[in-house]
């Protein structure tokens, strides 16, 4: 079931009066998998998914989801996804009660209010809607999304204006939901939240595939810099005298020297020697892989946008 193709985006292209948001995109999603589409803005994140949840037309190519065309088939489609967009279009005056009970009678399921108080709105069910936060705005479009329990999961930016003891029940809520067989497109700019939580991702420049992979795999087809940070009691290593071998960057923060290296064996080695032949000593020595966060500003250099 794994393997189960759900999400599927061949040749889509879309255009506005002449211009042209993506030009040309291809992926597939499977059952079960967290799929996250990354890209600076305007890279075409938000135009894929409002095509793919059938508010948009698309100009060419092929689109489906759960075997359905968003396009042309919208009462098939609206049951069996869940939505999370950018802004909600809910009435000011309505409770997040009354929004869980409206939109469970939509669906035609029981209103799961336990939802509300998993994302931190059990206290605040009576209130209305205009006088929430923007955070607690997005936990209600989220809870909304999940009402029914749809196969398919559209989430665009779902963090963005949450407190962290409200990221961590999201992620906790989308791990039960991916355990469930449920099928995750998630699109967001928090590349640490893409690498905790996706299986693959897609990263979109102008609306065009530059990468695709697993996070381990897309890190690993960078420049392959591994990050190593270096504190010692005397500050030795701050003499920039000193050359260090398959250093290809170096900089200094927070008493910490910071060094970017091709291969991290002889580079470590030279360290650990150079502190004892400066009779100095080694108080924290931090070995890192490149970051998502890295490969993305990576790419996105390359591509001409950072």
């Amino acid at each position: 079931m794994m393997n189960e193709v759900v999400i599927e985006v061949h040749n889509f292209r879309k255009e506005y009066n002449g211009f042209t948001a993506v030009p040309d995109l291809s992926f597939d999603v499977h059952r079960g998998e967290i799929f996250g589409l990354l890209g600076p803005n305007g890279a075409g994140k938000t135009t894929t998914l409002e095509c793919l949840e059938g508010l948009r037309q698309l100009s060419a190519g092929h689109l489906r989801v759960a075997g359905v065309n968003p396009s042309s088939d919208s009462r098939r489609l609206h049951p069996l996804i869940g939505v999370q967009l950018q802004t909600s279009g809910l009435p000011a005056n309505i409770t997040p009660e009354e929004a869980m009970r409206f939109f469970s009678a939509y669906h035609h399921v029981q209103p799961d209010f336990n939802l509300l108080d998993r994302l931190g709105l059990g206290t605040k069910r009576n209130v209305q809607y205009q006088q929430l936060s923007t955070g607690l705005q997005r936990r209600l479009s989220l809870a909304l999304a999940l009402a029914h329990q749809p196969p398919v999961l559209f989430l665009d930016e779902p963090t963005a204006g949450l407190d962290v003891e409200s990221r961590v029940e999201l992620h906790k809520l989308l791990l039960e939901e991916k355990s469930r067989g449920t099928t995750i497109l998630l699109a967001t700019h928090d590349m640490a939240e893409a690498e905790e939580l996706a299986d693959r991702i897609a990263i979109l420049l102008r609306g065009e595939l530059v990468a695709e992979g697993s996070p381990i795999d897309i890190t690993a087809t960078g420049a392959g810099l591994t990050k190593i940070s270096v504190r010692t009691e005397n500050g030795c290593l701050s003499d920039a005298a000193i050359t260090l071998p398959a250093i290809s960057q170096r900089t200094e923060k927070e008493g910490y020297q910071i060094y970017f290296s091709t291969d991290i064996g002889p580079t470590v080695s030279a360290i650990i020697k150079t502190v004892e032949q400066k009779a100095d000593k080694l108080i924290d020595l931090r070995v890192e892989r490149p970051s998502l966060e890295d490969r993305f500003l990576e790419i996105t250099k390359i591509g001409g946008i950072a």
